[in-house]
């Protein structure tokens, strides 16, 4: 009887705190990649999930790096490492929701290394800023001027007509160069459809060689342009990190933004949406003489001016 009496003591004793500190709760916060990040600005003035902090998570979730949520109380911030319990990743990690305000809820336990909650149901409640951003350009139209590599002035508005994939990148930047056979694949596929792909350097007009040496590397099928800086960059929603991506439909008005490496399967469906779209509105149009005149331009296959061809 004293045997049984001290093993139900015993169990109580380990229970009863591991019960407390399992408690099911509902937090509410933003999701970020890890503290390093976090704490590298004054978080209470500001805000986590620009498009640079977007870019930045990518390789540190990559690295291995905890996922947070961070909760505010008054002018402080709680840090809780993000597990999945009961909920199941649309992926292999937390990535499609860093920087976005989330409510989860779950089991909050302690440890020595910090708060961690178990996660059974997680809700969006707010996209991350590089998103809002992204969204205040949707449907509008920016220029934009720059240089091809002979030193022809090159204008986006030129393109009106064609479906537009604008991609900013730089020589010095790796993830530009893993992204270029995606973005030729599709410039191989679509051309003939009038989608044109356009690269925007960052590099400057002295950097015309290191640029002529990139596209015979990376077998740039596509016209390349010069001179853009993060001015450019943010004019169209995207924050001044590399690489950027902006499709552009017929009519020159913004239609997304892409924050870091292209995804080719997911910018092909963004890219059929829109010819479909566009069928479906040609269709329905009188085939007067402009339409004639356009559709000679879209069905055949569309090609810059010899200065704004790609260099080799």
């Amino acid at each position: 009887m004293k045997r049984l009496l001290a093993c139900l003591l015993f169990y109580l004793a380990v229970a009863m705190p591991a019960a407390a500190q399992s408690a099911r709760v509902r937090l509410e916060g933003q999701v970020v990649c890890c503290a390093e990040c976090w704490a590298e600005a004054d978080r209470t003035k500001v805000q986590f999930g620009t498009a640079e902090d977007l870019l930045k998570s990518q390789s540190c979730v990559a690295n291995g790096d905890p996922t947070l949520i961070a909760i505010r109380e008054g002018e402080k911030f709680t840090l809780y490492r993000l597990e999945p319990a009961k909920f199941r990743l649309p992926g292999k990690n937390w990535l499609a929701f860093i920087g976005k305000r989330v409510a989860v809820t779950g089991a909050v336990e302690k440890k020595k290394s910090g708060g961690v909650i178990r996660v059974d149901a997680l809700e969006v409640l707010a996209p991350s800023l590089a998103e809002q951003q992204a969204e205040n350009v949707i449907g509008k139209e920016v220029d934009l001027t720059l240089k091809d590599p002979f030193g022809a002035t090159q204008n986006l508005s030129a393109l009106k007509g064609r479906i537009v994939v604008l991609n900013f990148w730089a020589t010095y930047c790796i993830p530009c160069r893993q992204e270029m056979p995606d973005l030729a694949a599709i410039q191989n596929e679509y051309a003939a459809l009038g989608v044109q792909v356009v690269g925007a350097s960052t590099d400057q007009a002295g950097d015309r060689a290191k640029v002529l040496q990139f596209v015979k590397e990376t077998k740039v099928n596509f016209p390349i342009w010069m001179g853009a800086t993060t001015g450019d960059m943010i004019r169209f929603g995207l924050g001044a990190a590399l690489p950027g991506t902006v499709v552009i439909g017929r009519d020159g008005s913004i239609a997304r933004v892409i924050s870091g490496i292209v995804n080719q399967a997911d910018l092909k469906k963004q890219v059929d949406t829109m010819l479909a779209a566009a069928e479906k509105t040609a269709a329905a149009e009188p085939r007067d003489g402009r339409r004639q005149e356009r559709d000679k331009v879209v069905s055949a296959n569309p090609k810059v001016s010899a200065a704004s061809s790609v260099p080799s």
